[in-house]
């Protein structure tokens, strides 16, 4: 389809057209203009995210990020105070942290820390 054709299509200008294609190719084309194009072209304008991991994985990632840094403000604690703890020991409290703030954090798992 040509520019002009396309123009006609969605009640613009060739020009107007040609700066809608330039528009898209730069990344900044504006989703009214999308969906007019789309009406226009008989069309249904689909504007979505998609996750490149699971929901569940990508809870998990997240629990698992604040139960490190959990873990490593406790860590710096206890080497102040000259203790540790074994590591076997660390790493099934881990996990243990890790599921329940999956389970259980709700909105507060995606808050800043």
């Amino acid at each position: 389809m040509t520019a002009s054709q396309l123009g006609n299509r969605i009640g613009v200008s060739q020009p107007r057209a040609l700066a809608i294609e330039k528009a898209e190719a730069k990344g900044s084309l504006t989703l009214r203009s999308l969906e007019r194009a789309a009406l226009a072209l008989d069309c249904r304008l689909v504007y979505a995210f998609l996750p490149r991991k699971s929901l569940e994985d990508i809870v998990l990632d997240r629990a698992a990020l604040l139960a490190k840094k959990h873990f490593a403000r406790a860590r710096h604690t206890m080497a102040l105070e000259a203790q540790s703890v074994d590591r076997t020991d660390e790493a099934v409290q881990f996990e243990r942290l890790v599921c329940h703030l999956a389970a259980h954090a709700g909105s507060r798992l995606w808050d800043q820390e």
